[in-house]
């Protein structure tokens, strides 16, 4: 058996391919794990826990399934998602994780992020983050109608692509310095995240010592999922039942 990690699904209603894929990894592969840890951007948007929009119901009802055959599903909030709360928790079964978060696997320590604090680079980003991850505003925002809270979403997505299709790529990536900090801090020897859609393994010194960056890829063209068991993590690529060229409808 093994642990398995995946982020970065982006499920949305009118990408029902990507949506199929998570309900068979749900009912497949994620039946036989010890633990699924889902880091962020599972969904493409979430807007609050209220939101009855029955695509996101059935994906709920799909996980919590999962829980309820005794398989420990955590959750971590992503640029995209980071609405999620309470109620979502228990009405799926999952546990809230920090960002980041450190556990212990197989004799290693690792630390667990979205990704997203540790692109630096982009300044503007970081306030944006900082603004949306209080509490006051996220109070704000619930307090609106599900109708307005869609309409901002759509606008500031459409802003976000816009100023992403003239930032240089390096900017959007992580900053190593942070990252190196970060495994320092927190004295792990895996850092393991998602957000930038660049699965690959990273070999890094850090104080003298051999360490990792994993990075997960995302489900839109490529699938991505870290499979941990006892002959420790590997990085896999999952076939998708959808093609390229539907991607870009």
């Amino acid at each position: 058996m093994a642990t398995l990690f995946i982020s970065d699904l982006h499920l949305e209603a009118k990408r029902p391919e990507i949506g199929e894929q998570f309900l068979a990894f749900l009912a497949g592969p994620a039946r036989d794990a010890d633990a699924i840890y889902i880091l962020g951007d599972l969904f493409e948007a979430w807007l609050g826990d209220d939101d009855p929009n029955p695509y996101y119901a059935r994906m709920k009802s799909a996980i919590r399934e999962l829980a309820d055959s005794g398989v420990p599903v955590f959750f971590m909030h992503g640029n995209r998602d980071f609405m999620i709360g309470d109620a979502f928790a228990a009405e799926t079964g999952v546990t809230l994780l920090g960002d980041p978060h450190a556990i212990e696997l197989h004799g290693k320590k690792v630390l667990l992020s979205h990704g997203d604090a540790l692109c630096t680079d982009d300044v503007e980003y970081q306030q944006v983050r900082a603004m949306t991850r209080n509490p006051e505003w996220q109070a704000m925002m619930m307090a609106k109608t599900i109708e307005e809270r869609i309409a901002f979403a759509l606008q500031a997505r459409e802003q976000s692509m816009a100023r992403h299709g003239t930032m240089d790529e390096e900017i959007a990536d992580v900053n190593q310095d942070a990252v190196l900090q970060t495994i320092g801090n927190h004295g792990v020897d895996i850092l393991l995240h998602g957000h930038t859609h660049r699965p690959a393994v990273h070999p890094l010194e850090v104080d003298g010592r051999p360490a990792q960056r994993i990075v997960l890829g995302d489900w839109y063209e490529q699938g991505s999922m870290v499979e941990w068991n006892e002959d420790g993590p590997k990085l896999k690529q999952l076939c998708l039942l959808y093609t390229s060229d539907a991607a870009d409808e």
